[in-house]
């Protein structure tokens, strides 16, 4: 009987995207299934493939594989297969095999069925399904309150359901991990996850008349991500609208459970992206937006032309993104300032500040005769930029080409090159953005403060996953190694729930602390003369080169350190590394070219004290904690992380990045974490598709198969009694019937068919 349309108005029906039907389980369950014969090998193409087995001799086995032919694999090679009613499972850690060839399958088969979630354990894994899905209404919202998670099929509602309950009953606050690479749908789900609780707390009190231009705080929240995308995400190879900078959100409620507010914190904006990007990615959307014309005034304010190939800064890749309508993007960022409550003038003035960076793409210099002086190349874009930052061109120009530098007590004019020019040009280019980005993510903080009372939190952490490049420079470094904390924070927390369980089914066993097996690593890059404390001593000697700084690493690391390697050599037309990391998803290795500059990110002082008498309020407010010449480094107004002072030196990149990772590690501790990975199904953005090797790459990247491993170590299929003596009874029939305690039975079960007492436990409701 064909199903009834949805009214006019109505959600459609989500189940067939949440459940297997009957009809499928029906010819699921009747394929033939032999346990002794069915293997998994290895394949090229698949990742896996089914065979039977057809004869063994001594270590070689041959397999009858799907086209016809036989081949032969050694015995360590074949993985087993699970019994037809696992088909389709929901959580995989109930598979009979936890073995990687069945983990890949299951997803697949399940994906293949348009079902995008699974859980693994403790993880919930989500496949990005290239398509919209029903699963995200009202209507598939109201499926999963209130319910326990295994009353509802997987879904990162269920998920953010048990994070609100666990957050009410146990009045603890919680967290939301949700990693994955570019393009798998972190981003998407972290959107889904804050509408769910913008819906589960919202406040059934009408707003009064003065905050209805403000809107509530659930769109107050929605809204900031129209903000902070067109500020923070970019086009990349692999995604169209990639995150590049890690976020953690927190959504406050109070006592009874309603929304009380919201505050985000934000990791590490990739920076380089403002001056430079690779041919088929382009810089932050927000550029193109304003190119795009759609909010009246804006390019007659900021003095934008109507090419965007007049900007050098944000044209050297693709400059539009098909089936994205950067006007109406647009217009919906600037709508997203209005709900905020940005005044006119800020409004202005973001727009004023980021045209700027633009126009300094531009400026044009060239070198002076015989001399070590550069000088200006015509100062038509100069003009712009002052204009739009409401200081004096002149004086910007002299403040570029001859900056006074203090040596000693007293302050001298350095001559500067054409390169140096072009390089701050960069630098402050890069700077101005960063900054404004970090005033952004304040302003939506004070807009998010509700003032009410907040008495718990849950946090949702958006981060880039680990991810392997052709060319890993610094930032997948502190990436890659963020990603390492968290795996190391999720085995670890496994374990104690894992131990927690033995400890309650009175199970003899002996702690493993699978924290540990990350430790090397961790410590290689973190710990005192680690290879981010080389970095910031090298940073400090003004004579240090990449050179000094490659000699010191390996100096201390090479042969010493079992996880610092020695890099491959590199394939044809890569650029070669210096040395490699062994992390826990592989070894990777790295490029230390212009670290010690990137991890200084040296601003000219006098042109920073230009800036900070401009007319521009918004920019001084940006500059306000950078101490430049004076050494004064204001009110703290302005963003965080600027090169305040620190023991008499300056703040360097990284080490405010690994302050930023300590914090955020402590607050993960503090809270009961939920874990979400998303993965990329093919590099073709083509829903259906599985691309095997890709999808085996991020498990491993992403700690699914790490999760397994562990569990597997343990006792992972654990069976009430009564469920066992039914499903085992032929193992040992007279004995299990005549015995009238299941328990017992189980027990007398093992004994009978001789079965190591090392592989099996007896706990007080279950055997595992």
């Amino acid at each position: 009987m064909p199903k009834p349309k949805p009214q006019e108005g109505e959600d459609p029906d989500p189940t067939p995207y949440l459940f297997v039907s009957l009809e499928q389980k029906r010819i699921d369950q009747t394929k033939p299934y032999d346990a002794k014969k069915a293997c998994w090998v290895p394949d090229e193409k698949e990742g896996y493939l089914l065979g039977e087995i057809k004869a063994t001799k001594g270590d070689v086995v041959s397999v009858s594989l799907p086209g016809g032919e036989t081949k032969d694999f050694k015995k360590d090679q074949l993985q087993q297969v699970n019994p037809p009613k696992y088909e389709k499972c929901e959580d995989m850690s109930n598979l009979t095999y936890l073995n990687d060839a069945s983990v890949l399958h299951n997803l697949k088969q399940r994906y293949y069925a348009k079902l995008i979630y699974t859980y693994s354990g403790l993880f919930c894994v989500a496949i990005n399904p290239y398509k919209r899905f029903p699963v995200y209404t009202q209507r598939c919202a109201k499926l999963y309150r209130g319910k326990r998670r295994s009353e509802v099929p997987p879904h990162i509602f269920a998920i953010s359901d048990g994070a609100y309950v666990n957050m009410l009953t146990n009045s603890e606050n919680q967290s939301m991990l949700i990693t994955g690479e570019s393009g798998a749908g972190k981003t998407e789900n972290t959107k889904k996850v804050i509408a769910y609780f913008a819906t589960v707390g919202a406040s059934t009190k009408k707003a009064d008349e003065g905050t209805q231009k403000k809107g509530s705080l659930e769109d107050q929240v929605v809204q900031t991500n129209p903000v902070l995308e067109a500020f923070g995400n970019a086009k990349t190879v692999r995604n169209d609208n990639s995150s590049r900078f890690g976020k953690f959100i927190r959504i406050h409620f109070g006592p009874s459970g309603k929304l009380a507010g919201a505050d985000i914190e934000t990791y590490l904006l990739e920076k380089a992206r403002v001056i430079s990007q690779q041919t088929l990615e382009r810089s932050y959307h927000i550029f193109y937006q304003m190119m795009s014309g759609s909010v009246p005034g804006l390019k007659e304010m900021c003095c934008l032309s109507d090419n965007v190939h007049d900007y050098y800064f944000v044209s050297q890749g693709k400059t539009t993104i098909p089936n994205v309508d950067d006007g109406e993007e647009c217009q919906l960022t600037d709508q997203a300032f209005d709900v905020l409550g940005f005044t006119q003038e800020e409004k202005d003035n973001i727009y004023k500040i980021t045209a700027a960076v633009m126009h300094m793409g531009g400026m044009k210099f060239k070198q002076r005769g015989r001399e070590e002086q550069a000088e200006a190349d015509g100062t038509e874009e100069g003009e712009r930029v002052a204009k739009l930052l409401g200081c004096d061109c002149a004086d910007l120009y002299k403040n570029l080409l001859k900056p006074r530098i203090k040596v000693g007590n007293e302050f001298v004019t350095q001559g500067r090159n054409k390169d140096q020019v072009a390089y701050s040009v960069g630098a402050m280019s890069k700077a101005m953005f960063d900054r404004l980005f970090k005033w952004l993510v304040k302003k939506c903080n004070e807009t998010l403060d509700t003032k009410q009372k907040r008495q718990h939190f849950i946090g949702v952490l958006d981060i880039a996953g680990f991810e392997i490049f052709d060319y890993n420079g610094f930032e997948q470094l502190c990436i890659n190694f963020t990603n390492e904390k968290l795996q190391q924070f999720f085995n670890h927390h496994m374990f104690v729930l894992e131990q927690e369980e033995y400890k309650k089914e009175g199970i003899d066993w002996e702690f493993i602390d699978f924290g540990m097996d990350l430790a090397a690593c961790i410590e290689l890059i973190e710990k005192p003369m680690g290879i981010l404390s080389i970095l910031e001593e090298e940073s400090m000697f003004p004579k240090a080169t990449d050179k000094t700084f490659e000699e010191k690493l390996n100096n201390n690391h090479l042969g010493k350190s079992p996880n610092y390697l020695k890099p491959k050599p590199p394939k044809p037309g890569q650029q070669a590394a210096h040395f490699a990391i062994g992390h826990y998803a592989g070894n990777v290795p790295y490029n230390i070219t212009g670290w010690l500059e990137k991890n200084k990110d040296p601003l000219n002082d006098t042109v920073v004290d230009q800036f900070k008498k401009s007319s521009n309020k918004l920019l001084i407010e940006i500059f306000a904690d950078h101490p430049g010449q004076s050494g004064d480094a204001g009110g703290g107004g302005g963003a965080k992380g600027g090169r305040g002072k620190k023991g008499g030196g300056f703040s360097t990149v990284s080490s405010s990045y690994k302050e930023q990772l300590n914090n955020l590690m402590t607050t993960l501790r503090a809270t009961q974490p939920h874990f979400v990975r998303c993965i990329i199904p093919n590099e073709l953005k083509q829903p259906g598709v599985i691309d095997s090797h890709l999808v085996m790459h991020q498990l491993t990247c992403n700690g699914v198969l790490e999760g397994i491993r562990i569990c597997r170590k343990g006792f992972p299929n654990r069976m009430v009694y009564p469920d066992f003596k039914l499903r085992y009874m032929i193992l040992a029939p007279a004995i299990m019937a005549a015995e009238k305690d299941p328990k017992v039975a189980a027990a007398k079960c093992f004994e009978e068919i001789g079965l190591d007492p090392d592989s099996y436990r007896i706990g007080h409701t279950k055997a595992s």
